[in-house]
């Protein structure tokens, strides 16, 4: 009797048991502490599930949107909400599939959050609102205040991506890796390595800030528990980003919005002033300013130069 074939479905039983209790543990131990989780969260119930945010302050209000990178989450502005409170009423918040808010098995792209800051701003906050946003989650907000400009006042856009790459759309290899880690277990299994806390301390060391120094350990925690909090299902925004399925070629709204835009760039940030420049030349009226010696986040990285520059812009 061959019994290499049985041994063979033992040893890959074995092996996908492994993959299925190493995901557990260090899922368990990158939420253990519970950090996202206080008393200031707010839920709204939206079609494709609940959104967490806050809500501070009185006066205009003023939404904060972060990147749509790996253990991204509204902690990206926790050094910059308290200082504008005085002036604003400020709304933070995770987007779907991010930090505590829902995240169900799905493809996620720029036109789903657009529809989910459209209706968050109409039904939530109800007001016309400025927007703080990050990184890759620039275009929806572009493609909001082109759709509905009526609830969008002033934009301020934190290190976009550059066009070239915003423009790249799905191809067979990136939609193989979404499916890749979509598979039960050993999809599970990769996300984790592809996203453990030695490759998010990497992405802060090398993408996120210039000045290693300024590098807290309770970044890499916070940023740890909101790319896993959620089980299993935290891998699903994930893949739709590695597989490139929120990208959107935004040239044709961005050259017709009317809106007050600020770009705020890292000085530091790699190509910075060459994406700026393109952005101004589909809308010339875009201004732009950099803070010095900080990367991807200087709203983590140097909050008082970020501050001082959104006040400046909004008037407050």
């Amino acid at each position: 009797m061959n019994k290499k074939p049985a041994t063979a479905i033992v040893l890959s039983g074995a092996a996908a048991a492994a993959m299925h209790i190493i995901n557990r543990v260090h899922t368990s131990m990158c939420t253990a502490k519970s950090l996202l989780n206080n008393c200031e969260n707010r839920y709204y119930e939206w079609r494709f599930g609940k959104i967490r945010y806050q809500k501070k302050g009185q006066g205009a209000p003023l939404l904060l949107i972060h990147d749509l990178t790996v253990g991204s989450s509204n902690y990206e502005y926790h050094r910059l909400i308290n200082n504008l409170t005085e002036n604003h009423e400020i709304y933070s918040l995770d987007l779907l599939g991010y930090g505590l808010s829902d995240k169900p098995s799905m493809t996620y792209t720029n036109n789903m959050y657009e529809q989910l800051i459209n209706d968050f701003i109409t039904n939530v906050i109800k007001k016309r609102t400025s927007v703080i946003v990050s990184g890759e989650s620039v275009p929806f907000v572009i493609l909001v205040c082109h759709n509905n400009p009526e609830i969008i006042n002033k934009l301020i856009c934190i290190n976009p991506q550059n066009l070239y790459l915003q423009n790249q759309i799905p191809s067979k290899q990136t939609a193989l890796m979404k499916y890749f880690i979509e598979i039960p277990v050993l999809g599970t299994f990769a996300y984790h390595v592809l996203t453990n806390k030695w490759t998010l301390e990497k992405m802060f060391r090398e993408q996120y800030f210039y000045d290693h120094s300024k590098i807290k350990e309770k970044y890499i925690s916070n940023y740890l528990e909101a790319a896993y909090d959620g089980g299993y299902n935290s891998k699903y925004a994930f893949a739709s980003y590695v597989g490139k399925y929120m990208n959107l070629n935004i040239l044709r709204e961005l050259k017709d919005i009317n809106n007050s835009i600020l770009i705020i760039g890292g000085e530091k940030e790699e190509d910075i002033k060459n994406t700026v420049d393109n952005y101004k030349y589909y809308n010339a009226a875009i201004e732009d300013v950099y803070i010095p010696n900080t990367k991807h986040l200087p709203q983590l990285e140097a909050p008082d130069e970020m501050l001082e520059q959104i006040r400046v812009f909004l008037g407050a």
